[in-house]
């Protein structure tokens, strides 16, 4: 009666599982403060990162002249698919746009799958850590899907939006970039100048938030529904807990689609982002 008494309730559990594990000593205090660092992103996006390095850096080493493996033959299909969307959106040289998409599609794609870990698993541990070493266990925060956190989703298509300047630059010269800021889209002229920078500005600010929005959303929801799916599985009763195994199981099929779909679609935004400063208006 003691644990039940002690329960969190619904809306405690979710925020629990909502609140990061930051460099602020007080995690549930809503302030604005922009030193702030979530750890648990930051912890676990590397990992993800150091894992995706492992695995290509295997299959690097595992190719052989002969017949594939099936783990050396997915890694190839992966590179040559990644290539062939690089080579028919950039009319360039890909040389090094092709890597940088092959990694955001990898990385992201590894960060998305964090979410089919028991929600539960990885905090639980955390909780037992942070108490062995003095801390409240109750006030152990740890989420750890990277995408779920605006700061990461955001950060990565900022680092877009430097690619795609920077070859804009690279591709048209600092004057013809320039150039082109201030007579596209309506054309040259004194009075069109104001309105095409504008214009150009907000054309920038769009696609690079609307990237890091469109990942982080998919994710952060993906990731709320299998907190409300746990939730019936804590209601005690038979129907709760048969609705837990198969509404879980009925998501978790489907959100397979939706993290290699996410990776995919922001690894193609990337590509025409980087692709259409190759452009000439």
């Amino acid at each position: 009666m003691a644990d039940a008494a002690h329960a969190p309730s619904a809306s405690e559990y979710i925020v629990h599982h909502l609140t990061h594990f930051n460099t602020s000593g007080h995690p549930q205090e809503k302030v604005i403060d922009f030193s702030l660092v979530n750890l648990d992103t930051v912890f676990w996006a590397v990992l993800m990162g150091l894992l995706s390095c492992f695995l290509m850096y295997r299959a690097a080493k595992s190719v052989t002249s002969g017949v594939p493996g099936r783990f050396v033959g997915a890694i190839e299909s992966v590179v040559e698919f990644v290539h062939e969307q690089a080579r028919s959106i950039v009319k360039g040289d890909i040389s090094y746009i092709a890597p940088l998409a092959l990694v955001s599609f990898v990385w992201i794609f590894f960060m998305n799958a964090m979410d089919f870990i028991p929600l539960d698993l990885i905090p639980k541990i955390w909780e037992h850590i942070h108490g062995a070493t003095g801390g409240d266990p109750h006030h152990a925060y740890m989420r750890v899907v990277p995408t779920a956190d605006l700061n990461a989703t955001l950060a990565m298509s900022i680092v877009v939006l430097g690619a795609s300047i920077y070859y804009g630059i690279k591709v048209k010269g600092s004057g013809g970039f320039f150039h082109e800021l201030v007579s596209a889209p309506f054309g040259s002229g004194v009075l069109l100048a104001p309105i095409n920078l504008l214009m150009q500005l907000i054309e920038y600010l769009a696609k690079t938030i609307s990237l890091g929005m469109r990942l982080f959303g998919n994710m952060f929801a993906g990731e709320l529904i299998f907190m409300l799916i746990a939730l019936l599985g804590a209601s005690a009763t038979w129907w709760g807990a048969s609705l837990h195994i198969l509404t879980g199981l009925g998501w978790a099929i489907f959100h397979i689609l939706i993290v290699a779909l996410q990776a995919f679609i922001f690894m193609m935004l990337t590509l025409v982002y980087i692709g259409q400063a190759h452009e000439h208006h």
